[in-house]
């Protein structure tokens, strides 16, 4: 009676959870260029500030796998009123903050209330809709992950500049509001009591290899990476949690996961895929912030906008999704999701400094389109084979293992982005010196005297020059490295033409 009480509200309840959704993943990036107004107005140092987005990903991490075992346990719609709840005034809390410890502590409360929010949110939708529908319903669902981060820096520059950094966490509270009522009044009570023994060592290995494992990328940049004894340790203990993890898994009567997730081909392979995704096209949106402003002389604002076509081509590819999906199948949307993304960064790799916004805002919209393509058709094959009762083990290991694809490839191409600047600048050091001919006649032109002064300008320029190479290098090593998602995709199987009998929470009932 319950489950039949949600397909019938099931509209207003997918959009209660596209809301909750959208708050939840726009705050993973909105408050990214409002920290240095946050740093001015606590009076924090650089290194300390930086804990505003390390302590929200960091607690996000370690809250995701628990969340599913809770749900299960509380049930759905209480799950679900306690985390946007909980988040929603979290959000408040963090614009009130007065310090920097009150808002890191805010900012945990947000992120262990909003770890569930996105792999229940697709767990429902997968009983709610059957598998015919779905290309439909995850191309929706999919906008609220993709403009979350996309709008979250243009969103969070201009609520900064007109009114101030406090309303990059005041603006959840209309959308926190509203999802909450939509909730209360369309979902079905749902008494729980679904759980499954729960496995106290796994849990606790898993984040003990999560926490360090994400501590290690996050602080990695600032700290040398493993030119630091704090890496060493992190990376140590990341290790160690993964090895005890693996073994407690293969070894318990009921791991935190259930084994039979690794035994469903497709949903590997699934997995393997939105990792690569993360890892390799979601890198981009952390990179190119920096190098339009410290390369092209673009304010923060100015860079946010130029994102804003990436979103249009998202937006028009959910549409296109499920008209491509019922006359070309998934696997053929899903390769064509795989080419567009490859072009894109083709076209990226074609930058230089003395480009227009043109190819910037062209590549960003064909991105878009790409990486649209590929999210609700990778959803369906994914979940096309597996068991209803493992859908909400499998939303969580999923979401888990894109979050961490992302953070490892962000921190990847970080870190080639600076040795293949320093190696690029070292190649044009080279061939250019004080007595190289036509030095003093070129570097007259940008208003230097001659000699050391005119060495120090050249040098700035090559400096420039260097990284514009490492950036278009690391694009094109991108590009190359997406084709190998085509042999991932292909060996897939195809949805079946009839939806499973059961959703995961009656099967998990039986």
């Amino acid at each position: 009676m319950a489950f039949q009480q949600d397909l019938d509200n099931r509209v207003p309840i997918t959009g209660a959870l596209m809301l909750a959704t959208l708050m939840n993943t726009l705050d993973g990036t909105i408050a990214n260029v409002a920290l240095p107004h946050i740093q001015g107005s606590v009076s924090a140092a650089q290194d300390q500030v930086t804990w505003v987005l390390t302590s929200y990903i960091i607690a996000t991490a370690i809250m995701m796998p628990l969340s599913g075992w809770i749900s299960e346990k509380i049930g759905r719609k209480r799950m679900f009123i306690l985390s946007i709840g909980g988040f929603t005034v979290a959000s408040m809390l963090c614009g009130l903050a007065t310090n920097l410890p009150e808002i890191v502590i805010f900012r945990i409360i947000q992120g262990l209330a909003g770890a569930s929010l996105m792999p229940l949110s697709q767990t429902v939708m997968l009983d709610l809709f059957p598998l015919k529908m779905l290309p439909r319903v995850m191309s929706i669902w999919s906008a609220a992950i993709m403009l979350g981060p996309i709008a979250g820096p243009t969103l969070g520059g201009w609520l900064t500049e007109n009114l101030s950094w406090r309303w990059v966490f005041f603006i959840n509270l209309p959308i926190g509001i509203a999802a909450l009522f939509v909730l209360q009044m369309f979902m079905a009570d749902d008494p729980g009591g679904r759980q499954r023994p729960f496995d106290t060592i796994g849990f606790v290995t898993l984040t003990l290899f999560v926490g360090a494992f994400q501590l290690m990328l996050d602080r990695g940049p600032g700290q040398d990476w493993f030119g630091s004894t704090e890496l060493w340790i992190e990376a140590g203990l990341a290790l160690l949690g993964l090895y005890l993890f693996t073994i407690q898994t293969l070894s318990a009567e009921h791991p935190f996961f259930p084994r039979e997730l690794g035994q469903d081909g497709n949903f590997v392979g699934g997995l393997t895929v939105n990792i690569f995704v993360g890892a390799l096209l979601f890198s981009t949106g952390a990179i190119l912030p920096s190098f339009m402003q410290n390369l092209l002389g673009y304010s923060a604002l100015q860079s946010g906008y130029a994102s804003v076509t990436r979103g249009l081509g998202s937006v028009i590819s959910f549409i296109l999704v499920p008209l491509l999906v019922a006359r070309l199948g998934a696997k053929p949307t899903l390769l064509l999701g795989v080419v567009f993304s490859g072009l894109s960064l083709w076209q990226m790799s074609r930058f230089n400094l003395g480009m227009s916004a043109d190819l910037i805002l062209l590549s960003g919209f064909v991105q878009g389109i790409g990486v649209g393509l590929m999210f609700a058709p990778i959803s369906s094959l994914s979940y096309a084979t597996l068991a209803p009762r493992l859908r909400p083990e499998g939303t969580i290991l999923a979401s888990m293992l894109r979050s961490l694809g992302s953070s490892v490839g962000i921190s990847l191409v970080q870190a080639s982005l600076v040795s293949q600047s320093a190696l690029g600048f070292s190649r044009l050091a080279e061939h250019v010196t004080a007595e190289t001919p036509g030095f003093a006649t070129g570097t007259a032109a940008i208003g230097a005297t001659q000699g050391t002064a005119n060495l120090a300008i050249l040098r700035a320029q090559m400096a420039r020059q260097g990284t514009m190479l490492a950036y278009d290098s690391i694009f094109a090593w991108m590009a190359l490295l997406v084709c190998l998602l085509v042999p991932l995709i292909l060996v897939l199987k195809r949805p079946p033409i009839q939806a499973p009998a059961a959703p995961a929470s009656e099967a998990l009932s039986e």
